[in-house]
């Protein structure tokens, strides 16, 4: 295929995570080093600052807050979530989309996100097809939740996994304190996957994490969940629970959905206060000592645990999906090909992204204990390399340096 010349752009969707800058700088990095990519342009809040011609001049930024950006959580270019409308019932915001493509002659879109981000690549791509307009389109994954179809796992997972599981062992410290009875409750994110609810595992396997782990993954029956719960505490005076804010009951409906208040850009219900829920009904049932904790926004961009190796991931995702656009490839999503046999080995690979937009991978039933309160080995062999390495982040008076971006607009 011949060079296609012209600009590229990068835009951040969806939840942030610790390492999402990362995969941005693994972008941005290659393609200011590629020399037919005339032009690097960060999207102001996702597809949005496209929309609204509000594009950042990658260019300008300086190189050493550029490499920060490895080391910095959240969504340094701005994050959104914003649903673009099936095409063939209205194609205004693609008609816009185009154009601001034809003014700076962007033939490269990278973006950087989770099931609903790819949504929005895919259909973007197919419309520029239809369109006759060439411009290589490939996504980069992104999501704590680990729930993208067609990867081993997702960049981010690695390290809200390991804050979790550190996180649970300092609580589970905290609560074995005194001499007294205790029953603490973890409320852990994930709506239909429990990926990260069943990280707290990794606590339990050190020594120090909860007697009980719910996942979304099986139903959850209240009375059965006391009776563990009960069993537990009699036994030893002292119950951690782990539970996904995603458990629901036998017919689909959220255990917290009686919480639920809002919905978010994409008509995802926001899910909440299921610990102080179920610590409630324990309280009752049990007389004890009960406390909810919900770890909420904390889990998703905890860098000061972040996983090297997920750093380290993160920006190899990046740097592939320019260096296979380049090479002519488009309507693609990076994805990673693991072995843990004989040692962890990880390597990328490109998936359509029709396959992977508004799919949902799930723990496999396998992994998840007879009972549905746990999970088993290969769970914690799966996530166990994921979690690995202490990266060397910089700080300034034993804080973190994070990147400071200058954000010129471009023109």
């Amino acid at each position: 295929m011949s060079e296609l010349r012209g600009a590229c752009i990068i835009g951040q969707s969806g939840g942030p995570t610790a390492v999402i800058n990362a995969s941005a700088l693994g972008v941005i990095r290659t393609a200011l080093d590629t020399e037919c990519i005339t032009r690097v342009l960060g999207a102001a809040h996702g597809i949005k600052g496209v929309l609204d011609d509000r594009l950042y001049d990658m260019n300008q930024e300086d190189a050493a807050e550029l490499e920060l950006l490895k080391y910095t959580p959240s969504s340094a270019l701005g994050s959104c979530r914003y649903k673009l409308a099936d095409p063939d019932k209205d194609d205004t915001d693609y008609k816009r989309i185009l154009e601001i493509f034809r003014k700076y002659d962007v033939r490269y879109f990278f973006y950087n996100g989770g099931n609903d981000s790819m949504d929005t690549c895919n259909k973007i791509s197919k419309y520029m097809q239809k369109a006759g307009y060439e411009c290589r389109i490939m996504g980069v994954p992104k999501t704590i939740d680990n729930d993208l179809n067609g990867t081993d796992h997702c960049p981010g997972f690695g390290s809200a996994a390991k804050f979790i599981a550190t996180t649970c062992m300092e609580v589970h410290r905290d609560a074995h304190v005194y001499d007294t009875g205790m029953v603490t409750i973890i409320e852990i994110m994930g709506r239909h996957a429990g990926w990260l609810a069943g990280s707290a595992a990794l606590a339990t396997w050190a020594g120090y994490g909860p007697d009980l782990i719910y996942l979304p993954e099986t139903d959850f029956d209240l009375t059965d969940f006391l009776d563990d719960v009960h069993r537990v505490y009699d036994k030893t005076g002292k119950c951690m629970v782990a539970v996904s804010e995603g458990i629901h009951r036998a017919d689909g409906t959220f255990i917290s959905e009686a919480k639920t208040s809002a919905t978010d850009g994409f008509g995802h219900a926001q899910l909440g206060g299921l610990a102080a829920m179920l610590a409630d009904a324990v309280k009752l049932e049990t007389g004890a000592k009960v406390r909810g904790i919900e770890l909420s926004l904390l889990q998703r961009c905890g860098s000061h645990t972040a996983s090297k190796t997920d750093i380290d991931e993160a920006f190899l995702a990046g740097k592939a999906a320019v260096e296979a656009a380049v090479s002519g490839i488009t309507d693609k999503m990076v994805a990673f090909r693991c072995t843990r046999e004989g040692g962890y080995t990880c390597q990328t690979s490109l998936e359509p992204l029709e396959i992977v937009a508004n799919a949902e991978k799930k723990v496999p039933r396998e992994w998840i204990n007879a009972v549905g309160n746990g999970v088993e080995q290969p769970f914690i062999d799966y996530v166990l390399p994921l979690i690995q390495g202490e990266p060397d982040a910089p700080r300034t008076n034993s804080l973190p340096r994070f990147a400071k971006l200058k954000k010129v607009l471009a023109h």
